[in-house]
């Protein structure tokens, strides 16, 4: 199976059509607005436009509440929650909800970080292993932080799972052989500066990961 793409924190018409272009599975809208990446719902809904249904549509969030996540799953025709620091019975209480997909990140620095993962099961549809930003960032991801990867190796997953966390063109098959993920997750190594993603980069990203 090849593996699978999400390119996250799109703000542009162009990047946007990259991602799709390159064969990206899942591209996701960040609705955060300390994050570069924020976007309003009018600008979501005409991004969302371009995506074509085969194309996962993630929503990005930290513990939002009801109403943002109603306007933002309208606009973005979300098929898929992206939640931080997000406990699990709120986690599972908004899948109930809203009926739709739920990927819990799980902040990693240690290995005693991955057991976090074990109360999302059960709640959530998949983990996103991201690493784990420094103590007071504004952010929870998306900063380019990455992890160490050979703590999932060999990791008894809870759930199905996917790999975040300062991941570019140059080290995602590594990454990969690695840890084994089949779907994983680019944002700040994708960007020019923050919050201004590069088609280049993109299409660069995806293209290393069609030859895995």
């Amino acid at each position: 199976m090849p593996v699978r793409a999400k390119i996250c924190g799109l703000s542009t018409p162009e990047t946007t059509d990259a991602a799709v272009k390159g064969g990206a599975s899942h591209i996701a809208f960040m609705f955060f607005a300390p994050s570069p990446r924020h976007l309003s719902f009018a600008r979501a809904a005409a991004l969302a436009a371009r995506v074509p249904d085969h194309v996962g549509r993630v929503g990005v969030f930290v513990d939002p509440d009801d109403d943002l996540i109603d306007q933002a799953i309208a606009a973005g025709a979300l098929t898929t929650l992206q939640l931080h620091k997000t406990a699990p019975d709120r986690t599972a209480r908004l899948k109930l909800r809203t009926g739709l997909d739920i990927w819990s990140a799980v902040a990693v620095r240690e290995r005693a970080d991955l057991k976090t993962a074990q109360a999302f099961a059960g709640a959530a549809d998949r983990i996103l292993y991201d690493a784990k930003t420094p103590e007071g960032a504004l952010l929870p991801g998306g900063m380019g932080v990455r992890f160490d990867w050979s703590l999932l190796r060999d990791h008894r997953h809870p759930l199905p799972w996917a790999l975040s966390g300062g991941l570019t063109a140059e080290n995602v098959a590594e990454a990969v052989r690695i840890t084994g993920a089949e779907l994983v997750d680019a944002s700040s190594g994708l960007e020019t500066a923050p919050g201004i993603k590069n088609v280049d980069k993109i299409a660069a990203f995806l293209k290393a990961l069609s030859y895995l």
